[in-house]
């Protein structure tokens, strides 16, 4: 099964725990391909930096390229313009061009139309109970 992860659930998962972990684990167990672009990489490490800063470089700097190594990276061909919040295009465009079924998300501005095209957008506690659990 193919999914893309946003970036609060990415975050969430890596810094807190709970259902966004279950998901991430299962990226890493092979249970399931998180798809992603140069772009939403970019924009995971960025949020990674700022998260570090914020807890004064108490963090491992390197936290996420474990977990990078586990996307599988899609080229960026599909631009989307309808989502409520333009930075959220991105992985809706990417969840098309990678065919996956869902896209795990926390953002209400992603979660309010349910589903683009062919994928559905859900939260990790959601995607947890349906399949990982």
């Amino acid at each position: 099964m193919r999914i893309v992860i946003d970036t609060n659930v990415l975050i969430s998962g890596v810094f807190f725990g709970g259902m966004p972990r279950k998901v991430l684990s299962a990226v890493v167990n092979k249970s399931v391909t998180a798809c992603a672009t140069d772009e939403i990489v970019d924009e995971y490490n960025e949020i990674v930096k700022e998260m570090i800063l914020r807890k004064q470089g108490h963090l491992n700097k390197d936290i996420l390229a474990p977990l990078i190594g586990y996307l599988e990276i899609v080229e960026s061909e599909t631009k989307v313009t309808i989502s409520r919040d333009p930075d959220d295009d991105k992985f809706l465009g990417c969840a098309k061009d990678a065919r996956a079924l869902y896209i795990v998300s926390g953002d209400k501005d992603l979660l309010d139309p349910e589903r683009f095209e062919n994928v559905e957008i859900i939260t990790a506690k959601d995607f947890c109970e349906r399949y990982l659990i």
